[in-house]
């Protein structure tokens, strides 16, 4: 099949830890049902087992993928490893006696089953209450306007040990409504928009850190640096960990940010700093994990499609390809308008107009990843006809960039 695309996007708990992923995909035309002879169900773990990988898409954790009933019912569903996928049946299913008792049996052979984003309606409850002893997670879809309904449900079902996962969650809001309700699990980019309030002024703290990235990328002595650095005990100690931690193989453990600017160079600590103010142990947010990987993840991309479309361009492109992606969330980090944090820093008008408008070449690289993150396969299509791009080699820069992600987490 062509141009099957194969996203993920994280399952959260309360504290925005990673739970687990549900895979999403996407085929040319932007739909997530595939019609060929084979079940969409099938195309997606085949790809993930076969073609990705599941190491390398999916790290430590599990993956929830949507099953059809096509898929259901058929035989080869139980030849899919139960360590690996949850199932979550499409809420379109119809609960009849041979689906219900194709779902015994996958609770009998130890499968994990969940019901796939369902609209919370009055009889809702009612409706499933026949199979909760068989499922362990309940997907509802954001209830905009109806929260009043969650609490009850969730009460409900947590006596029938079934967790419910809240999706489509796109606002701090809605994720801190999602808590009050004892929601225990939600899905959704929430951690990607920011909460701005109008002519906030950017932390001191925070207002530091660009400031040391600003003096990197100037002709500031190494003294100098090395005197601002050590002037900011918190993030000195940070970077000290990371690159202590395996993340570089150097053979003697290094002690000092004058070592370190010796070693790697201005632009790459630049790089190392500005993923770093996005970690927990330099923010008043206890938990960023998840941010943090979606920081690593636009860098990379943006990065590595650089060189894909321009194999001739130069290291300053690359590394303005780098500035864009880990500039673009620095407003949701801070919670000050994009426009403010630009404005402090000494980047060039091509990063600011890509970041801000998404203009020029820059913009379109970033355009695209975005679209990455929401499967947004005509947008994905119209890149890689523009460039005239080999699909394998697009596939395998994403895939890489994901491998890479799962393993800059394990070194947080």
């Amino acid at each position: 099949m062509e141009n099957i695309y194969i996203g993920r996007q994280p399952i959260v708990d309360t504290n925005s830890d990673i739970y687990a992923y549900e895979l999403l995909y996407r085929d040319k035309n932007m739909s997530s049902t595939i019609h060929d002879e084979r079940f969409a169900s099938a195309s997606v773990i085949s790809n993930v087992l076969n073609k990705f990988g599941t190491k390398e898409l999916l790290g430590d954790y599990k993956a929830f993928v949507k099953i059809d009933k096509k898929f259901l019912m058929h035989d080869l569903i139980f030849s899919i490893p139960s360590d690996i996928f949850i199932f979550s049946i499409m809420s379109t299913i119809e609960l009849d006696e041979y689906v219900l008792e194709r779902i015994e049996q996958l609770h009998a052979k130890g499968y994990t089953l969940a019901i796939n984003d369902t609209d919370l309606k009055e009889d809702t409850y009612r409706h499933y209450q026949m199979i909760f002893d068989k499922i362990s997670y309940f997907k509802i879809n954001d209830p905009k306007d109806d929260w009043h309904l969650v609490g009850d449900f969730v009460a409900k079902l947590k006596e029938q040990d079934v967790t419910v996962i809240v999706t489509k969650i796109d606002t701090i809001e809605s994720f801190e409504q999602a808590k009050v309700c004892g929601c225990e699990l939600v899905q959704g980019f929430f951690f990607a928009k920011p909460k701005i309030i109008e002519n906030k002024k950017i932390d001191p703290t925070n207002l530091n850190v660009m400031r040391l990235y600003n003096m990197l990328l100037e002709e500031t002595s190494i003294d100098e640096l090395t005197t601002a650095f050590e002037q900011n005990h918190e993030i000195t100690i940070q970077l000290l960990r990371y690159i202590n931690s395996g993340a570089f193989h150097f053979r003697k453990k290094i002690s000092s940010i004058h070592h370190i600017l010796v070693l790697l160079g201005r632009e790459t600590l630049a790089k190392w700093l500005m993923l770093i103010i996005y970690s927990k142990s330099t923010n008043r947010h206890a938990h960023q994990i998840p941010l943090m990987l979606m920081v690593k993840h636009r860098t990379n991309l943006m990065e590595h499609l650089v060189k894909l479309t321009k194999p001739d361009a130069g290291s300053n492109l690359v590394g303005e390809a780098y500035f864009v992606g880990v500039l673009s969330l620095l407003d949701v980090l801070f919670g000050v308008k994009l426009e403010t944090i630009l404005s402090e820093l000494n980047v060039s008008d091509e990063v600011k107009e890509a970041i801000l408008e998404e203009k020029g070449y820059l913009g379109e690289v970033f355009h695209v990843v975005k679209a990455l993150e929401y499967l947004d396969t005509k947008e994905i299509n119209a890149f890689v006809e523009k460039y005239k791009l080999d699909q394998k080699e697009f596939e395998k820069v994403i895939t890489d960039s994901i491998e890479d992600v799962n393993s800059f987490e394990k070194l947080l």
